[in-house]
């Protein structure tokens, strides 16, 4: 189980926050980034180990830098 200081945890709380800040569902954002919509909600749970791939996918969806998706982690 994902701690807080789990980088995927922290990535997903990043996704979560952008994602509602657009107004956008779990199944919308997975549209907008050719996801699926389970695996959306795995990266905002923090159960999915995120590829870089996807991590671009994701972030170029909520119209951001992917480096702002990794941003939280120290």
């Amino acid at each position: 189980m994902p701690t807080a200081a789990d980088p995927r945890k922290l990535v997903g709380n990043r996704v979560r926050k952008l994602r509602l800040k657009r107004r956008l569902s779990q199944e919308k954002l997975a549209e907008l980034a050719d996801l699926h919509r389970n695996y959306v909600g795995g990266v905002e749970r923090g159960e999915r180990n995120v590829s870089l791939i996807n991590i671009v996918k994701l972030a170029h969806a909520l119209a951001v830098r992917p480096a702002t998706l990794i941003e939280p982690i120290s």
